[in-house]
C-alpha cells in the first residue's frame, strides 16, 4: 500500500471514529449529519453518507446546515504572546488569544459542523519575529492535532517587503513575482508540504503563495481559494486555472485585503485593489460566490452583482485595532441549506475563559452589531444553477447551529456591565488632585473667533504655567486656530482649540508653548506621571498631510540627553502624536533609562470622534499604560520611569513638535484640556470622572 492510500485510510478512519465519538455524546441534532472533511474521491463521499443515513425519519422542520470558522488578523496575538514582548498576555490572564481560538476550534468542530478553517492573514505582526511563527505555529498546530483542515494565506506583515497599493495596479510593485522565495519566513514555516497534509489541500501556484483547499459538506463540494498578499497577474491566471478545472464547485474566495470599511466604520467601501481582483478574477466568474478579507479595521459587507446576474457576497472583518489586540474575536458562517441563509456570528472564546477578576467593559463574548451580527439570503439551487445540480444531502434531524454555540458560550458568563459615565454638572466638576503641574485649558475666546498671536491657554492649576500662541512661521495664519465651544461629553472644560489648515506637505502649522524658565519645563517625573488629553482628529485628516501631527511636546532636541543612543537624534523627548495609521502615539526618553526612546501605541482610532486620552506611568511597576477612552492598549511600555529632562529651558509645546530647531508636524483637528500631574492616577481621579 503507497504512503499516500495508507494516510487517507487513516484519516477516514479517524473521521468515523470521531463521528461515532460525536454520537455517542448526543451532538448529531446540531450537525444534522456530521459530514466529512475529505477532499478526495468516493471515501469522504461515503463517509457522508453513512452519517446522514443512520436510519433515523427525517423531520419537515430538520436544518441542514453546517459552519465555517474564519479567523481574521491574529498577528497581535502572535506578538504579544513572546518573550520578547514579555508574555503580557500569559502574564495578565494566563493564556493567550491564538491558542485559544484554535483550542476553541478543535474541541468544537464535531458538535458545531466545522468541516473547515479559513485565516485571513497578518499570521504575524513582525515577519523579522521568529518567535511571532513560533506562536501562530504552535496555535495552527492544534487544529492539525485534531485533524480540522484549514487554508492560509500571507498577509502584508508575513511578506519580507510590504508594498502598500495606492494607484492604478502596477504588476512591478512588490507581488509573488518580485519576492525572494528563499528568503520569504511564510514559506519556510507554512511551506506547501505543511499545507499537502490537510485532507482538504489540492494545490498551490508556483509562488507559494497561494493555495486550493476543496471540503465536502452534506454531499456538496466547496472550492476555498487562499490568495496571500499582492497577487500577480501569473498567479491570478493560476487561480482562474484552478477554478476553470473544477468547473462544478461554488467557490469562496479568502484574500487579506479586497473590500474596506467607511469613515462611519459599518459602510463597506471597496479598495482599489478590490476592483483589480473584481475586474481581473471576480465578476467573470461565477462560481465565486462569497469572499473574505482582513487588512481594514472593523468589519462590513457589500452584495455585488456579476456578469452572470448572480451576487457575491463580499465581506471584511478584522478585529486587531480592538482591546487587546482583537480580544480573541473570530467568526462562524452558518451555511445553512434549509433556509437559504448564511448566518455570521462574531464572538470571543478567549473572553469566556479570562479570570473574572481581569475583565472589564471592553470584554464582550458575542458582538451583537449589525455589521458583526447579520443574515445572508442566498437561494443556493438558484445562485449554483449555472454550474451545478445543487443536491445536498438533506439532515434527518437538527437545528440552527450558531443559537446554541451561543447559548453555550454564555452559559456562566456575563459580560461586564459598563461603569456609568456622568456628564460634568459645571466647569469645575473634575477631580482636583495634589502634584498637578499644569492644566491647559481653552478658555479665553469666543467660538468660532481666530487665537490672536501671543494670545493666553491658560493653566488653571494655579501654578500660572499658561502657553501662548507661537509666532507664525512659513505659509501659517492667524486664522489657523481658533476658538471653539465643541468638546468632549465628559470633558468639564467650556470647548477646545481648533487647529486648522495644518498640512505636512507644505509645512503649515501653528503651536503654543510654555515660556522660557518655567518651572513645569523642567520636570522629570521621578515619582511618575499621568498626562490626559480630549483630542477629536479632523474629518479630513489624510495620511499625506498630516501623519506624525503633533498633540504635545517638548523643545530641544533629544539626541542631546547625555548617553542618549537612540535614533531620530533631532526629535523632541516627548512625542504625543497620531500616526500615519492614525495611531495614538506616546514616544518619550524616560528617565530611568534614557538611552533609547520608548513608545506606547494605540490601535487606529477614528476621525471626527471625540477621545479621552490618558497616559500613566507608575514608578512601583514601572509601567506605562496608555488609555483611549478608558481602554488600556495592548502595545505598552515595561520597566521605565518618568520623562527625561534636559534643562529648564525645554518648553513644553501644544499643536506641533520641535524638530532640530524648528516647529513641524502641526496638529490638525480639535485639542480639549490638556493635563500633567507628576503621579500615577487612577480611572476615578481622571478629567472623566467627577469631583466629590
Amino acid at each position: 500500500m503507497s504512503v499516500d492510500n495508507e494516510r487517507l485510510l487513516r484519516r477516514v478512519s479517524d473521521r468515523r471514529e470521531l463521528l461515532r465519538s460525536a454520537a455517542s455524546l448526543s451532538i448529531l441534532p446540531l450537525g444534522a449529519g456530521l459530514l466529512s472533511a475529505c477532499g478526495e474521491g468516493g471515501a469522504g463521499a461515503a463517509a457522508d453518507t453513512a452519517i446522514t443515513t443512520q436510519g433515523a425519519v427525517r423531520s419537515s422542520t430538520a436544518t441542514t446546515s453546517f459552519t465555517i470558522a474564519v479567523l481574521p488578523d491574529t498577528q497581535f496575538y502572535s506578538r504579544y504572546a513572546t518573550t520578547d514582548e514579555s508574555e503580557q498576555f500569559q502574564r495578565k490572564y494566563g493564556s493567550t488569544p491564538f491558542a485559544a481560538q484554535t483550542k476553541w476550534i478543535a474541541d468544537n468542530a464535531a458538535a458545531y459542523n466545522i468541516p473547515f478553517v479559513i485565516h485571513l492573514g497578518d499570521v504575524v505582526d513582525q515577519v523579522g519575529k521568529p518567535n511571532q511563527w513560533r506562536i501562530a505555529d504552535a496555535a495552527m498546530k492544534q487544529l492539525e492535532a485534531a485533524r480540522i483542515p484549514y487554508s492560509i494565506l500571507a498577509g502584508n506583515h508575513d511578506v519580507v517587503t510590504d508594498y502598500e497599493y495606492r494607484g492604478p495596479w502596477d504588476q512591478s510593485s512588490g507581488t509573488d513575482a518580485q519576492r525572494n522565495l528563499g528568503a520569504e519566513p511564510y514559506l519556510q514555516w507554512f511551506p506547501k508540504s505543511r499545507a499537502a497534509t490537510q485532507a482538504t489541500f489540492r494545490e498551490r501556484d508556483s509562488s507559494g503563495f497561494h493555495e486550493a483547499h476543496v471540503f465536502k459538506a452534506h454531499g456538496v463540494e466547496f472550492m476555498v481559494l487562499s490568495l496571500s498578499w499582492r497577487i500577480s497577474d501569473a498567479a491570478i491566471a493560476w487561480a482562474r486555472d484552478v477554478i476553470r478545472r473544477n468547473p462544478t464547485l461554488p467557490v469562496i474566495l479568502s484574500n487579506h485585503q479586497l473590500l474596506n470599511i467607511d469613515k462611519d466604520g459599518v459602510s463597506p467601501l471597496e479598495t482599489e485593489y478590490g476592483k483589480m481582483l473584481w475586474e481581473k478574477l471576480i465578476r467573470d466568474t461565477d462560481q465565486i460566490f462569497m469572499t473574505l478579507n482582513g487588512h481594514h479595521h472593523g468589519a462590513a459587507w457589500l452584495s455585488k452583482t456579476n456578469d452572470f446576474g448572480n451576487q457575491v457576497e463580499e465581506m471584511v472583518v478584522d478585529y486587531q485595532m480592538d482591546y487587546q489586540g482583537g480580544n480573541a474575536l473570530m467568526r462562524l458562517y452558518e451555511i445553512d441549506f434549509t433556509a437559504n441563509r448564511i448566518n455570521v456570528m462574531s464572538f470571543s472564546p478567549w473572553v469566556v475563559q479570562k479570570p473574572k477578576a481581569t475583565l472589564n467593559q471592553f470584554d464582550r463574548a458575542v458582538l451583537t452589531e449589525a455589521n458583526n451580527q447579520f443574515t445572508i439570503p442566498i437561494n443556493f439551487k438558484k445562485r449554483f444553477a449555472g454550474f451545478q445540480k445543487f443536491r445536498p444531502t438533506l439532515a434527518t434531524t437538527g437545528a440552527p447551529i450558531l443559537p446554541v454555540v451561543k447559548a453555550n458560550l454564555l452559559k456562566d458568563y456575563t459580560d461586564p456591565v459598563p461603569p456609568v459615565m456622568t456628564p460634568p454638572r459645571d466647569a469645575n466638576d473634575f477631580p482636583v488632585v495634589p502634584d498637578t503641574y499644569a492644566h491647559w485649558r481653552a478658555t479665553g475666546g469666543k467660538a468660532g473667533q481666530a487665537v490672536a498671536i501671543g494670545e493666553t491657554l491658560a493653566d488653571i492649576s494655579g501654578n500660572g504655567f499658561d502657553m501662548t500662541r507661537n509666532p507664525l512661521t512659513g505659509p501659517a495664519q492667524v486664522g489657523d486656530v481658533i476658538w471653539t465651544d465643541d468638546k468632549h461629553y465628559l470633558s468639564s472644560a467650556p470647548g477646545s482649540l481648533r487647529f486648522l489648515n495644518s498640512d505636512k506637505v507644505t509645512g503649515r502649522c501653528s503651536s503654543f508653548a510654555t515660556a522660557p524658565g518655567m518651572g513645569v519645563n523642567n520636570r522629570s517625573f521621578w515619582d511618575g506621571y499621568t498626562v490626559e488629553a480630549f483630542i477629536k482628529v479632523d474629518a479630513n485628516w489624510t495620511r499625506e498631510n498630516h501623519r506624525w501631527c503633533n498633540i504635545l511636546a517638548r523643545m530641544g532636541n533629544r539626541g542631546n540627553l547625555p548617553g542618549f543612543s537612540g535614533g531620530d537624534r533631532e526629535a523632541s523627548s516627548v512625542l504625543f502624536a497620531i500616526s500615519s495609521l492614525r495611531e495614538v502615539q506616546w514616544e518619550i526618553v524616560p528617565a530611568s533609562n534614557s538611552s533609547q526612546p520608548k513608545a506606547n501605541w494605540s490601535g487606529e482610532i477614528m476621525a471626527n470622534t471625540w477621545y479621552h486620552v490618558a497616559i500613566v506611568n507608575d514608578p512601583a511597576t514601572r509601567d506605562t499604560i496608555l488609555y483611549v477612552e478608558g481602554a488600556p492598549v495592548l502595545r505598552n511600555v515595561n520597566g521605565t520611569t518618568g520623562i527625561r529632562s534636559q534643562n529648564v529651558n525645554q518648553p513644553w509645546v501644544i499643536g506641533a513638535t520641535h524638530w532640530d530647531g524648528a516647529m513641524e508636524d502641526g496638529y490638525f483637528g480639535h485639542i480639549g484640556e490638556l493635563r500633567l500631574v507628576g503621579r500615577a492616577l487612577t480611572p476615578d481621579q481622571w478629567l472623566t470622572a467627577r469631583r466629590k
